[in-house]
């Protein structure tokens, strides 16, 4: 055994007796090889073995700028290098300061309010508690109930596992925070009302807040939680007007709309927010990921002025906070993020090339397995069908097979890096790099196509 191989081996033996990965089935690397990703440059990863994969997922809809900006690495180390840490608890700093500035200015109307955190779970956490006591301190102490989507993940801390609408991922951690209740997605491709007509059943949809709201009562419901792309299930787009009655029923009812857009924001949609994209406007943002492109880990709650008001006055306090929110090497990292945004012209390169994405992806539809490809920007889901005509889905045990026993690992091996999940129905999710351009399409495209042609021999 070279020198080489034995590093790699103990890397493995050690990686089996002391790291517990987050999302993974432990048991399963008792006979198999953990992979071990070593350098990134690009769009490209590399393993620990010397192999290139396509980072079709962009580490987890991270990575907006691609991997190896030194422009990031250094902004970080010189932060270091003057004030490694701070916290906001009473001070603040200059870069969270200089931010905090920034993210309001792109920010939609005035969400001028910068709260910030370690990541995206903390981000939503931060918006209940806060739409919870600013409706205390506003005199309707009742309201407190939470309102989001079927199959919504909006993160896995209690409070945000409690909003998420994903009942297996929930079961294990129960009891959670009571008060949360779930209305129905955006998934035409599979919608239980007006599925030939998109317009009609974006009403339909957004109209089931209202009646959860009215079932609940108004005076209890403080705030509905929605992505402007839904994430799990496999990238449910919002139907034309959706938001805008969403927006409507909020308003009607004194409910806090929060956009969270933990993946979204940043270039993903091509835009800074995707609240701006479908054009409506949230009383709270969510975000974190690509705040910093996955350079360091940050998060933020945004709200408005609004929702600030209450807390200027005598001693009122938010007391709500975390250690690393806002961090000073965070913070730096972020600003340099948005220097190369705005330099490079980032959400205008998703906005021209997402249709060639799309045109390129939706070149799988000629495949049996492929039922539907549905997204926007740079953020897609390509859902798998057992019969097209149909719609029919695999049941447990096929979906089992097919991703976990096949896909997950053939289109590893293929040397794409991306997604295979099935909650809800089976899909394959896909969010590059936002660097990616028609090379990067193409590469997607094809190893997909092969690796799908070969898994209808695995049903």
């Amino acid at each position: 055994m070279t020198s080489d191989a034995a590093d790699l081996a103990r890397l493995q033996e050690s990686a089996r007796n002391h790291l517990w990965m987050h999302f993974s089935r432990m048991g399963s690397y008792q006979t198999a090889e953990i992979p071990v990703i070593v350098r990134g440059d690009g769009a490209y990863i590399w393993d620990a073995g010397g192999k290139r994969y396509l980072d079709g997922l962009a580490g987890l809809f991270v990575s907006q700028l691609g991997h190896g900006r030194t422009e990031l690495a250094e902004a970080a180390a010189k932060q270091a290098s003057e004030l490694a840490f701070m916290p906001l608890w009473s001070y603040a700093h200059p870069k969270a300061i200089e931010l905090a500035e920034r993210v309001a200015g792109y920010a939609p109307g005035d969400l001028n309010r910068v709260f910030f955190t370690s990541g995206g779970g903390e981000a939503v956490e931060t918006a209940w508690k806060l739409a919870k006591q600013y409706f205390k301190l506003t005199g309707k102490p009742t309201k407190h109930k939470v309102i989001s989507r079927a199959i919504a993940y909006h993160g896995t801390t209690h409070g945000a596992l409690s909003i998420t609408g994903l009942p297996e991922l929930k079961a294990p951690f129960e009891p959670l925070v009571p008060s949360t209740f779930r209305v129905p997605n955006t998934n035409f491709y599979r919608a239980p009302q007006h599925g030939d007509d998109l317009e009609a059943f974006g009403r339909w949809a957004a109209d089931q807040i209202a009646v959860a709201i009215e079932n609940e009562g108004a005076d209890t419901v403080a705030a509905v939680f929605l992505e402007p792309v839904q994430n799990a299930g496999g990238c449910f787009p919002p139907p034309p007007g959706y938001f805008e009655r969403v927006r409507e029923i909020c308003d009607t009812y004194d409910v806090l709309l929060v956009s969270d857009e933990v993946i979204c924001a940043f270039g993903r949609l091509g835009h800074m927010f995707g609240a701006e994209r479908y054009g409506y406007q949230p009383d709270m943002i969510t975000c974190a990921k690509g705040l910093t492109s996955g350079y360091a880990p940050l998060g933020a709650m945004i709200a408005t002025d609004r929702l600030m008001e209450p807390f200027l006055q005598g001693t009122t306090s938010f007391a709500h906070g975390y250690t690393f929110g806002g961090h000073p090497v965070a913070a730096a990292v972020a600003l340099a993020n948005l220097d190369i945004f705005e330099r490079e012209g980032i959400n205008q390169h998703v906005r021209d090339t997402e249709g060639a994405f799309r045109a390129t992806l939706e070149k799988l539809l000629d495949l049996p397995l492929v039922g539907d490809v549905r997204g926007d920007g740079y953020f897609y889901g390509i859902e798998l069908v057992k019969d097209k005509g149909t719609k029919e889905t695999f049941d447990n045990d096929e979906s089992e097979r097919l991703l976990r026993g096949f896909l997950s690992k053939a289109l590893y091996d293929a040397g794409l890096y991306c997604r295979a999940d099935d909650r809800g129905d089976p899909v394959i999710q896909l969010s590059p790099p936002l660097i990616c351009d028609q090379s990067h399409f193409d590469e997607i495209e094809q190893i997909l196509r092969a690796v799908l042609i070969e898994a209808e021999s695995h049903l």
